[in-house]
């Protein structure tokens, strides 16, 4: 990842010395707004973790601190009027302390979100009659699945069964990402990195 910059001598601090940040995902959701000053953007610089500053519980804080639901910086931003910062960003787990990806409530809940959320209930709350979570306690199967699944794309001649056999590869690959603690939004994020 290349070093973190942001101009903060050129920030427009409100009053109380804050700046507002928009958090915005990998996939282009606005996750959410919060307030930072100039020491929780220099935590941010140095560390490459979103830090914020609370205006309830008057202190500075670490998305995810407690949740473990972090949010890495990708790249910072000062808007035209330099009074408003974007941070770029690959969330872990949901953004909002509500459990939605974003604090904005859940209109675009992808597909991703929803399997993440059903992986880690299964993890939590194991079934005999679940297949993830067959496919959880057991990753030498779980690695041959997605072999096989990839095996299968491959081979699929109409587009019908490529549509198919393509869900069950993404399926199963999604569930070995949970399980080695890999989000969807990383993989993302390390797409977007190659593009460039």
């Amino acid at each position: 990842m290349s070093e973190l910059k942001l101009d903060l001598e050129g920030i427009r601090w409100n009053p109380d010395g804050l700046v507002p940040v928009i958090a915005q995902g990998v996939d282009g959701r606005v996750l959410m707004l919060a307030y930072a000053d100039r020491e929780a953007l220099q935590r941010t610089l140095e560390t490459g973790f979103m830090h914020y500053w609370s205006r309830s519980r008057q202190r500075l804080w670490q998305k995810g601190e407690t949740s473990g639901h972090v949010q890495r910086v990708l790249s910072l931003h000062l808007d035209c009027d330099r009074d408003t910062v974007l941070a770029r960003v690959v969330q872990t787990g949901p953004a909002c302390h509500l459990g939605t990806p974003t604090c904005f409530g859940d209109p675009d809940a992808d597909v991703f979100d929803e399997l993440w959320n059903v992986f880690a209930d299964r993890a939590a709350n194991p079934r005999e009659d679940s297949y993830v979570n067959r496919l959880l306690g057991d990753e030498r199967r779980l690695r041959q699945k997605v072999g096989e699944e990839g095996v299968e794309v491959a081979l699929a001649a109409s587009n019908e069964e490529l549509v198919y056999e393509a869900a069950d590869l993404v399926f199963h690959l999604c569930v070995l990402l949970f399980a080695r603690s890999v989000s969807w939004s990383e993989v993302v994020a390390e797409l977007e990195r190659r593009r460039r």
